[in-house]
Parts: structure tokens; C-alpha cells; sequence
């Protein structure tokens, strides 16, 4: 039988409850860390006492914050541009039939392919600066966002769309009541799943030609033996990785209520 202040506070008991559970997998995750590395007993594996110290110095240092400013500025511009693209062209080629006989040819072809192996002719391209690392983020999030919005907007019963129609609505008055919160909770669904792969792009173009970025400070440390700040900045790059997508899903909280009280309340 639940406790009266359960149901009462519903919302903050799960949180608490989640709370717990990350603090438990942490703390499991440093105890395996710490006895893999005593039990090795190589400099590839440094303890994670010693790790920790090397990134509270360079988070303090002028050393590392450069590379995380450039790292931001590539992983959330590369997000916005591709955001930004991809809500209209997804919701006319869900919406509208011609629009999606002309754009699903070029979905189908690109969603599929790994843009990855674009980069040499993106670099040929644009060069060697943030345009490359930009684009190629845009570009692979642009084709994994408009699927979503498409099939999302596809989803819509007819039936909402007739009475909206019906009772006058303009096509901007369907796309702020109908077509847009039916996609968001997708769009930010997909922006978390997407995340990992923006991360993932992110580093490869930042190990090619650069002098800055998370990527670059990775490898650097790795080619002078440096393992400390190696493990150091890539728990760095995690942690903005983690930082995004908890505010994502906060987003969705606050945007999406109706989704979170069907859960609580089946």
C-alpha cells in the first residue's frame, strides 16, 4: 500500500527515486574504475581520484576552456542549423502529399547512408575550420529530424484535421494547434537520440586537421602519454553530452505536460 505522502507528491517521489538509482550507478561505475586500475597497475588507467584532481585543475586552468567553448559552438550550431531546416520540410512532407513525393526520395537515400563518409568531400569543400564540423552535424541531424517530424505529422488522425478544417482553420492556425504539438514531443525525442550522434561527429571532425576542440585535446593528450588529461577532457565532453540531454528531457516535461500526466496517470 503506497504512503500517503507518495501519493500526495507522486512526482517528486520518482524523482527522488531516479535520483538515487544514478547516484547508486555512479558510485558502482568509480568502484570498478578504481579496482580495474589497481588491479592493471598501468598509466593507460589512472585511478579515479587522480582524474578527478586533473579535471578540476584544467576546468580551473585557462588550458581546457578554450577547446570547450570551440566543441559548444560546433555541437550547438550544427544542432540549430539542422532544427531549424528540418521542422518545415518535415511537416510539409508529412502533411502534404506532393511534398512528400518530392522529398522521400532524398530521405530515403540519405537517412540510410552514414554521412560520415561524406567528410573528406565536405573537407575538400569547406576547408578545414568550423564550417566542416558544422555542417557535417547539421547535415546527419537534418535527415534523422525531418523523418521523425514527417512520420509524426503523418500519424495525425485525419479525422482532428477535418474538424479544424471545418470549423474555418487557416494552414498556419493546423500547423500552431495540430501539426507542432503533435511533432514536439518527437522532435525532442529525436534531438536526444540524436545527441549521441552529433557527439559521436563532433570528435571524429575534431581529430582531423585542428588545433581545438575537445577531439583535438583528446588525441593530443593520448600521443604525449598524457593519460590523465585524456580521461579528463572525455569525461568532460560526456558531461555536456549528459548536461544537453537532461535539459532536453526537462524541455519535454515543461512543453509536453500531456504526455507526462498519461504516464502518470494510465
Amino acid at each position: 500500500m503506497p504512503y500517503y505522502s507518495d501519493l500526495q507528491h507522486p512526482a517528486s517521489h520518482k524523482r527522488c527515486k531516479s535520483l538515487i538509482s544514478y547516484i547508486v550507478t555512479l558510485c558502482i561505475l568509480l568502484t570498478l574504475w578504481h579496482i580495474s586500475s589497481l588491479y592493471l597497475k598501468t598509466p593507460l588507467l589512472p585511478t579515479p581520484y587522480n582524474v578527478g584532481i586533473q579535471m578540476l585543475q584544467l576546468w580551473s586552468s585557462p588550458l581546457l576552456q578554450p577547446h570547450i567553448f570551440a566543441s559548444m559552438y560546433r555541437l550547438l550550431l550544427g544542432i540549430a542549423i539542422a532544427f531549424i531546416l528540418s521542422i518545415p520540410l518535415g511537416m510539409w512532407s508529412g502533411f502534404s502529399h506532393r511534398g512528400n513525393q518530392l522529398l522521400s526520395p532524398f530521405l530515403y537515400l540519405f537517412y540510410s547512408m552514414p554521412k560520415v563518409i561524406f567528410l573528406p568531400l565536405i573537407m575538400l569543400a569547406l576547408g578545414i575550420g568550423n564550417a566542416t564540423k558544422i555542417f557535417l552535424i547539421s547535415f546527419t541531424l537534418f535527415f534523422h529530424l525531418t523523418v521523425i517530424i514527417r512520420d509524426a505529422v503523418r500519424s495525425i488522425d485525419p479525422f482532428q484535421i477535418d474538424i479544424l478544417r471545418s470549423f474555418g482553420a487557416t494552414p498556419l492556425q493546423l500547423v500552431r494547434h495540430l501539426l507542432w504539438p503533435a511533432s514536439l514531443s518527437p522532435i525532442l525525442t529525436s534531438l536526444r537520440t540524436g545527441l549521441g550522434i552529433a557527439l559521436a561527429l563532433l570528435f571524429i571532425t575534431e581529430t582531423f586537421a585542428s588545433d581545438k576542440g575537445l577531439g583535438y585535446f583528446i588525441m593530443n593528450a593520448m600521443e604525449i602519454h598524457n593519460y590523465e588529461e585524456m580521461y579528463a577532457a572525455i569525461i568532460t565532453l560526456g558531461l555536456i553530452g549528459l548536461s544537453l540531454y537532461i535539459t532536453l528531457d526537462q524541455l519535454e516535461i515543461y512543453l509536453c505536460p500531456w504526455k507526462h500526466q498519461q504516464k502518470n496517470n494510465p
